[in-house]
């Protein structure tokens, strides 16, 4: 059919890296004469020319000739200095060296255009694997993948004692503390600053048979959504945006939670006050990282006050739900988490 074809059929070369290959060739020899010519005297090898080619047509089409040329000149000359990475960077910022004075126009088009693509590009899959976990996929902005990385960066970073640390006491995998701190990130999130779903503002609704949620080894279920363990039911109950519905035998709800019942963010500032950090014996971790927990569980009666919480991080506060372990508020304060013998 074409060159590629032929050469893909002789050397058994990925199709695709003939064709950007041939895609070149014609390049350089309708317009790129220069970057030809560097080319055959050993001065520009073919990743450096593609690099080339591809910032000299991301150029303006209305860029006088001459600006164009002396473009080509300097990304030529930078090829004998610069690898493709390099040089892909400086093709990008190319006309703050040739032509200063339309650089900033251009660098404004050129960004419009990108964030248009990106726009454009923006997708987010989610596939449950059926083995209780669910493959998230994305393309997103780089600005916004900026924004993301930042904020799991604040949960993922090594800390003392957060859960981070395997049984040999080395960190997990970066890979394994990002997906952590992205759960994390989810549980801070503020429901009422969400958009209305439903007729009211954004809020998970978590069901469990009544005689499910005291016991221990209990399966309660998320609304449109999967099943989970009773204690994870319990710790999800002390996070705002989370409304316990309790069934009777009949599967009728005997009890709807009120948001009333969570901690508002009056008394979330007075445990900050109380304790700046996580209250787990000997955890740094920042009280503006921290979740409210109840203390006596509010299923067994416990209060939305003061005197029945605690301020623990994502890790202790599983852990205190956690029914391998025991914990105790010691006389400073802080509490002890010990595991069951």
């Amino acid at each position: 059919r074409d060159v590629a074809a032929w050469l893909h059929h002789h050397t058994h070369q990925r199709p695709e890296t003939l064709r950007a290959d041939l895609r070149l060739a014609e390049a350089l020899d309708r317009s790129y004469a220069l970057v030809a010519a560097a080319m055959r005297a050993g001065d520009c090898n073919p990743a450096q020319a593609h690099v080339i080619v591809h910032a000299l047509d991301d150029l303006p089409t209305d860029l006088d000739p001459e600006i164009k040329t002396k473009a080509e000149e300097a990304l030529v000359a930078y090829a004998t200095r610069f690898d493709p990475t390099q040089l892909r960077r400086l093709g990008r910022r190319i006309l703050d060296v040739i032509a200063p004075e339309i650089a900033e126009a251009e660098e404004a088009r050129r960004l419009a255009a990108e964030e248009a693509h990106a726009h454009n590009k923006t997708r987010l899959s989610m596939r449950r694997l059926g083995d209780g976990t669910t493959r998230i996929a994305a393309v997103v902005p780089d600005a916004a993948a900026d924004r993301l990385a930042t904020n799991l960066e604040a949960f993922a970073s090594p800390r003392r004692d957060d859960g981070t640390r395997t049984e040999t006491g080395e960190y997990l995998p970066y890979d394994r503390r990002l997906g952590r701190a992205l759960c994390q990130l989810l549980e801070t999130l503020d429901p009422a600053r969400l958009p209305i779903h439903g007729g009211d503002a954004t809020t998970v609704i978590v069901t469990i048979d009544l005689d499910q949620l005291r016991q221990e080894a209990g399966i309660a279920q998320i609304v449109g959504g999967s099943p989970i363990i009773a204690a994870e039911a319990r710790r999800l109950v002390c996070t705002a945006g989370i409304l316990p519905a309790v069934l009777g035998s009949d599967s009728e709800v005997l009890d709807l939670g009120r948001k009333e019942r969570f901690f508002t963010a009056a008394q979330r500032r007075a445990l900050l006050l109380r304790s700046a950090t996580c209250e787990a014996e000997g955890c740094d971790i920042p009280g503006t990282w921290a979740e409210a927990h109840h203390w006596i569980e509010w299923a067994q009666g416990g209060a939305t006050d003061l005197d029945n919480a605690a301020l623990l991080c994502s890790h202790h506060h599983h852990r205190a739900h956690d029914t391998t372990y025991l914990h105790e508020r010691l006389p400073s304060g802080d509490v002890r988490f010990t595991r069951r013998t």
